[in-house]
């Protein structure tokens, strides 16, 4: 992930194209790939993808899911490409060139990022709890003989249908890890350990990208790469476990009807813009340090491609390990996973430590969740750097002299938004910012977003750029999509969304009205600098309201030049 040119200088600079100065580029084309591969694969793949799955009648969530991957992932990821490799601009100055109306879109895409990392790092200290405790010489949530155990109700396997026992995982999960109170009126006091777990990660993350994706680049070879070797190992040894293959069926039998429900599509749309990273502005951003003309057909298609198939490979991991369990407690698999992030802290370790070999594959399997997550971690915060730097670098730069210094701040302040959720009620917050960040806050900004680039900004010109760049223009299927496909179910997606609102919830707890006020509040912290923004460019704009909105939709873009900013040349200098 190393550039061509040294990276103590800003990683997207829109005050670069205005002075003259030319964008550094990626050193190899693999740098590139592994950097944007390692950004869509993340957490997400392990346990939203299977829950999902899961939920929606094990199979039948694969078709909507490719059918979305194809129909919305691949364009929009084209479009994202397209848009960066072209304006070699960070998200929120190619906004502004592309469409100044919908300039705040890019702005809301550095916000989202910003609000999804603060509670992102939260599961990357989960996993490095567990990472600790699984050195032990017995899992310490394989049995009921604990002092956080509640021993009258507590079961060393899954309960089933005795509704009063709890697993001995998942009072590890809800008892030791989190200390869960009954609500979020409940804040209790700050969970010391899991602070400190959350401290690491933000430190790992400050070490991995204080210079910049230089330093990012030495690492991302390893978080991208090492997750596929143990999720290989680990379906090879699960696939020999009595009770596999019923649960890897169960996996990948659709049930048809639930192909009718418009909620399963809803959820295969949000869980293709969670993966692929569509409207975060980190793939804008990175592919802003391409070569002019570098193949963004292939790069979308191999991303998209790997980021599915990981999804898919997840799903047998965890599947064939949930078999084994039913068939080890004999309970239908229907029986086993639990909701939201709890089916791989709660549900997998409990596989593991049932396990032969246990002491192996429990460390492998939670270095593999830091892996995933580290490299998207690594993507939301520099978004953010990046346009600190862009935008106020000379401002901020009299005050903190380093740039070190500048990415110190940024990861302190979302170690210091971290914290509620390490509180003995934060669980509750983590739920409620899960909820109104991944589904609501990002299918309106992907919505907002496919519309000034398809729509306002053009399909036509849109096509133009990928000529200029690849010599071609995009294919008649890329473009049907971004005319019509891609915005009419965006719509339908987000009118749904509306219709089928449902309050958020944790289990069977049901969030008061002052909390799920504060989470609509979450939500519009990102998508509300859409409309300041657009009220902000028409307002400082000359002439009547008419010519006002006919300069605020006209972009600002040459469309004429083969290379609007010429890449700068390799040099000695350090």
């Amino acid at each position: 992930m190393e550039l061509a040119e040294e990276n103590s200088k800003p990683l997207s600079d829109a005050k670069a194209s205005d002075t003259g100065a030319q964008r550094p580029t990626w050193s190899g084309q693999l740098d590139f790939i592994l950097a944007t591969v390692g950004y869509a694969v993340g957490l997400g793949n392990v346990w939203r993808f299977p829950y999902l799955c899961y939920s929606s009648g094990g199979g039948a969530f694969i078709i909507p899911y490719i059918a979305m991957v194809f129909i919305c992932g691949i364009p929009l990821l084209f479009m994202e490409f397209a848009v960066g490799q072209y304006t070699r601009l960070g998200p929120v100055h190619a906004f502004a060139k592309i469409c100044p109306l919908f300039k705040g879109v890019g702005l809301a895409t550095v916000v989202i990022s910003f609000v999804f990392c603060t509670f992102y790092n939260v599961l990357m200290g989960w996993a490095f709890f567990y990472l600790f405790n699984s050195f032990r010489g017995t899992l310490p949530w394989s049995s009921c003989n604990n002092t956080w155990n509640v021993v009258g109700n507590c079961s060393s396997g899954f309960s089933g249908n005795a509704t009063h026992l709890q697993s001995s995982s998942l009072q590890f999960f809800d008892h030791k890890l989190l200390e869960k109170t009954s609500g979020i009126e409940e804040a209790g006091g700050l969970q010391w350990e899991v602070f400190g777990c959350l401290l690491l990660s933000w430190i790992i993350v400050y070490l991995c990208i204080f210079k910049g994706v230089k330093s990012t680049g030495k690492v991302v070879y390893f978080t991208a790469v090492f997750p596929y070797f143990i999720l290989f190992a680990l379906l090879i040894n699960n696939v020999q476990l009595p009770g596999a293959k019923a649960g890897i069926l169960y996996f990948i039998t659709p049930v048809w009807s639930k192909l009718f429900e418009v909620k399963v599509w809803v959820n295969a749309a949000a869980q293709v813009f969670n993966s692929l990273g569509i409207a975060f502005g980190c793939m804008i951003s990175m592919a802003s340090y391409n070569k002019f003309n570098n193949n963004i057909t292939r790069d979308v298609l191999v991303v998209s491609l790997v980021n599915s198939f990981t999804s898919i490979l997840a799903g047998l991991v965890i599947f064939s390990a949930i078999g084994y369990m039913s068939f080890k407690h004999n309970l239908p698999v229907d029986n086993i996973a639990t909701d939201g992030p709890g089916l791989v802290f709660v549900v997998y370790p409990e596989v593991l430590s049932t396990m032969p070999g246990y002491q192996f594959w429990a460390p492998l399997f939670f270095i593999m969740l830091l892996c995933l997550g580290l490299d998207s971690q690594f993507g939301n915060v520099e978004v953010v750097v990046t346009f600190l730097k862009d935008e106020f670098g000379v401002k901020i730069l009299r005050y903190l002299k380093r740039e070190e210094l500048l990415v110190l701040v940024v990861c302190f302040v979302g170690l210091l938004l971290g914290i509620p959720h390490v509180t003995q009620g934060g669980i509750y917050v983590f739920q409620l910012m899960d909820h109104c960040t991944a589904v609501v806050s990002l299918i309106c900004l992907a919505f907002f977003e496919v519309v000034a680039v398809c729509w306002i900004f053009g399909v036509s010109r849109l096509s133009l750029m990928v000529k200029r760049m690849r010599g071609e223009s995009a294919s008649l299927f890329f473009r049907l999509c971004w005319l019509l496909l891609c915005p009419l179910l965006m719509l339908c997606i987000l009118a749904s969304s509306v219709v089928q609102y449902t309050p958020p919830h944790y289990g069977e707890y049901m969030y008061p009205l002052w909390a799920e006020l504060v989470g609509w509040v979450v939500s519009l912290v990102s998508i509300v600098w859409i409309p300041l923004c657009a009220v902000h460019e028409i307002y400082n704009s000359k002439g009547s309201l008419l010519q006002r909105i006919k300069k605020a939709v006209a972009p600002t873009l040459d469309l004429d030049a083969t290379n609007p900013q010429p890449e700068k040349q390799k040099t000695d200098k350090p």
